[in-house]
């Protein structure tokens, strides 16, 4: 195979797949990111706890995104910024657009690490008048960490995800007030140290079963009604800043236009457990598959499929593969794809994710009525993975249908 890796997204996870690409002695490795610069989401998150699993040591966001690029160049991967990669010729080239001009890089293969966005107001389709002071964690994030603008005074906080609390925080690094975290759940999504800091910390009350029904004002936002959605009983709260968090979706738009299969839970590519796509060629990493993971986790992912990228190259494999499916209340598991014979997924586990608080689930993996594991965990809950063991893997027909993931016993917790 000829051509260079291309790694699209210069995130935790495309940087980290570059790294390992180099590490296995991959000549031509190219990173092509969108924006200014290498490092994605950390870099305008300016809190610390990032790269402890990855990394074993606990970094600020930018610097955790400055040492990715910083590993990366040293190890010899070419980083292109202000790159933006708008799609695929019929060849299979991709097209890339940047400040010198357009142009197409035909790729020995290529791993996709484009990360994950926040569903905006508009995607959630929240009604009312369209002022200023409505915006995604992402966008509070690089106003008040890069540009050192102030968003407003009183705000309200749509999620109760980890990120949510992270924005609250950002909210008071920039002088602003926390009125109200709201999430349609029965209970918070994150950990309870998080929950406890924003309540004894910035004071800000959380209300459980409730959503923003309509945003009001003229030139910036002047309140938002909130509604029970037990009820109905709506209340209007006096507020000039709603940020909309969590409700995560993968960056996918590259993945469809290369004809890429997409997996209805996770609304990210289907892969297997090296992280092959349905394209024969192309990987998927981090949080492109599962919106969203911490970054340490998307960069061990990213370290993943850099390898087995670099695998590809030898040895050409791209096996048929198993669908994985799951059955309500579960939501996704990631990877969703068998290839026997199997590797181990990243971090040796699969990530599975409820549409309900289960606890203490028994949980059943099975193939054509065949038991391939039975088992039971801690816990599950939307919006949090928790880990399946994937020793199960090595026992799956290849010649078999779809394995099947279900709850075979739970107490649901509210």
């Amino acid at each position: 195979m000829t051509g260079p890796v291309v790694v699209v997204g210069a995130g935790p996870a495309g940087l980290a797949a570059a790294i390992a690409l180099r590490g296995r002695g991959v000549a031509d490795v190219i990173v092509l990111e969108r924006e200014r610069e290498a490092g994605g989401i950390p870099r305008h998150a300016d809190h610390r706890g990032f790269g402890a699993r990855d990394l074993r040591r606990l970094l600020s966001g930018p610097a955790y995104a400055r040492r990715y690029a910083e590993l990366a160049r040293a190890a010899g991967a070419e980083i292109r910024t202000e790159a933006t990669v708008t799609g695929w010729t019929v060849d299979g080239a991709l097209e890339v657009t940047a400040p010198e001009g357009r142009a197409t890089i035909a790729a020995a293969t290529v791993v996709l690490a484009t990360g994950c966005r926040e569903r905006p107001r508009a995607a959630r389709l929240v009604p009312g008048s369209r002022p200023e002071g409505v915006m995604t964690t992402s966008t509070l994030q690089q106003l008040v960490h890069l540009q050192h603008r102030r968003v407003g005074t009183r705000a309200v906080v749509a999620g109760a995800e980890h990120v949510s609390f992270s924005a609250v925080a950002t909210l008071a690094e920039s002088g602003a007030e926390t009125v109200a975290i709201v999430t349609e759940a029965p209970r918070h999504q994150s950990f309870a140290a998080f929950r406890a800091g924003a309540t004894l910390r910035y004071r800000a009350p959380l209300h459980t079963r409730t959503r923003i029904a309509a945003i009001h004002g003229r030139g910036r936002v002047e309140a938002v009604d909130l509604e029970d959605v037990d009820t109905g009983a709506t209340r209007r709260v006096a507020c000039d800043t709603v940020v909309f968090t969590a409700d995560w979706i993968p960056e996918h738009e590259l993945a469809v236009l290369g004809g890429v299969a997409l997996d209805p839970g996770t609304r990210g590519p289907v892969v297997d457990t090296a992280l092959r796509t349905s394209r024969r060629g192309v990987f998927a990493a981090g949080n492109l598959d599962h919106g969203a993971e911490a970054a340490d986790v998307a960069a061990l992912g990213g370290r993943h499929a850099g390898g087995a990228a670099a695998a590809f190259l030898t040895d050409g494999a791209w096996p048929a593969r198993v669908p994985v499916e799951v059955a309500p209340p579960l939501h996704w598991i990631a990877p969703n794809a068998i290839a026997p014979p199997a590797g181990p997924p990243p971090r040796g586990r699969f990530a599975l994710r409820a549409h309900a608080f289960l606890r203490a689930p028994t949980i059943g993996v099975a193939q054509d009525g065949r038991t391939l594991w039975r088992g039971r965990l801690r816990a599950l809950q939307p919006g949090r993975s928790a880990t399946l063991p994937a020793g199960w893997v090595a026992a799956v027909d290849p010649a078999g249908g779809p394995i099947r993931v279900r709850v075979l016993a739970a107490r649901t917790r509210e």
